[in-house]
């Protein structure tokens, strides 16, 4: 099988939720604007030129997949990009990409690849195809999730193909659709009379891990799988639909977003890792209690969630961190200094003279440009740092964000 065929052997491997993750993917690539960030070059979350579906081909055809494994798809020569829980913004990724550079390059030689070039579109769509890789959580364990269902005392209050409780509604409805957000609307609409319910009987309220409640959602859909036509495949939401709903729903005044809104739940643009669709929904359930009380507390009501509502929401919410912040220019100005650009590069005239003056480069309009120009010389220019005993310098997410936009605005500080 051709290696621009890669993405398809993985999505062959998680049946139910890998059927939707392509229209999942175009949803997302909807463009989608950072609004109030009040500094240069805030960007779309995708735009045109940012497509992660092109990406994912382009991780194939560029032999990435060669020495990158996706989800333990692919070679294991290097690092499997989709089990990093670091924190992956545009510029998180443009920095490791710089950074593992001179390493890449052994590899390359070692195995007798060319290292290829990127054009400013195929950076962007690469780098968009590797932030979404964590959106889906993995396929969970239907026989782990019977345990969960029994353990959890699901069983005591709701029927699974006959057997269980009868004081909750029965949940084959659930085992027809196809996505875990679907169980995640309906535990969160129904969450306080399922509290009330447990607590007249004794029950403790449970917690779920992300990893149990991937395996909960796999038994509910095993139970009773019913007709492959019947079963509904949710869309999994769309980010500019979510910042609305956000609003609509009052989530701003317990929650912000990169400082706007309120300061009860934190700042969710915020979180160290990106949450996927499970991980928000377990997220949501175990924090229920304590969100239901500040509620109450300032007279907000309980907002009822359709499972699309919800996934849109869940998408902005992950989509919200991709251009985590602007650049900013005065700092790239000093990161050009410090971290030895200058050696090579002059500014204005002043500094090295190998590579180009970087108020006279042109055509850099989008931080996906600076990213592949940095890309496609870099060769050369650790051929001359070489040369001159310079080590490779190492960039951090923010780092590239202020070199990236000091170089967008013709080697000019601000």
């Amino acid at each position: 099988m051709p290696p621009q065929n890669f993405c398809l052997r993985q999505m062959r491997r998680q049946i139910d939720v890998e059927k939707i993750r392509t229209l999942m993917l175009l949803i997302l690539a909807v463009s989608f604007s950072l609004s109030g960030l009040g500094q240069a070059f805030a960007q779309p979350l995708f735009s045109p030129t940012q497509d992660p579906i092109v990406g994912s081909r382009i991780f194939g055809a560029k032999g990435c997949s060669k020495c990158h494994a996706i989800g333990g798809v692919g070679a294991k020569l290097a690092p499997d990009l989709g089990r990093v829980s670091t924190p992956r913004s545009f510029y998180d990724l443009a920095a490791a990409m710089w950074n593992h550079l001179p390493q890449m390059s052994k590899q390359m030689q070692k195995i007798r690849i060319s290292r290829p070039q990127l054009s400013p579109g195929e950076t962007g769509d690469l780098i968009a195809f590797l932030y979404t890789l964590n959106y889906f959580d993995r396929p969970g364990d239907p026989k782990a999730g019977r345990g969960i269902f029994d353990k959890k005392h699901c069983v005591a209050c709701h029927q699974i193909g006959g057997t269980g409780g009868v004081i909750g509604p029965s949940l084959d409805k659930l085992t027809q659709q196809g996505s875990p957000i679907f169980v995640a609307a309906a535990m969160w609409n129904h969450g306080p009379a399922m509290a009330e319910a447990m607590r007249e009987r004794g029950i403790g309220r449970p917690n779920f891990s992300s990893v149990e409640l991937e395996d909960l959602v796999a038994y509910l859909k095993s139970a009773n799988p019913g007709r492959e036509a019947e079963r509904i495949y949710l869309l999994p939401g769309r980010p500019d639909e979510g910042q609305e709903l956000f609003v609509k729903r009052r989530c701003q005044e317990c929650h912000s977003i990169k400082g706007r809104g309120g300061k009860v739940g934190g700042d969710l643009a915020e979180r160290r890792v990106q949450l996927g669709l499970v991980q928000f929904a377990a997220a949501m359930w175990n924090k229920a209690p304590a969100m239901l009380k500040k509620m109450k507390e300032r007279s907000i009501p309980v907002p009822q969630l359709r499972a699309e509502e919800m996934a849109s929401i869940v998408a902005y919410l992950y989509a919200v961190q991709y251009f985590a912040r602007p650049g900013d220019s005065r700092r790239g100005e000093n990161l050009a200094k410090t971290k030895g650009c200058i050696s090579c590069h002059p500014i204005g005239g002043k500094g090295g003279n190998v590579g180009p003056d970087f108020r006279k480069v042109e055509g850099l309009d989008q931080p996906a440009t600076v990213v592949s120009a940095m890309w496609n010389h870099a060769s050369t220019m650790e051929e001359k740092m070489l040369e001159r005993s310079l080590e490779w310098p190492l960039l951090k997410g923010g780092e590239m964000a202020d070199l990236v936009t000091f170089i967008q605005l013709g080697g000019r500080g601000r």
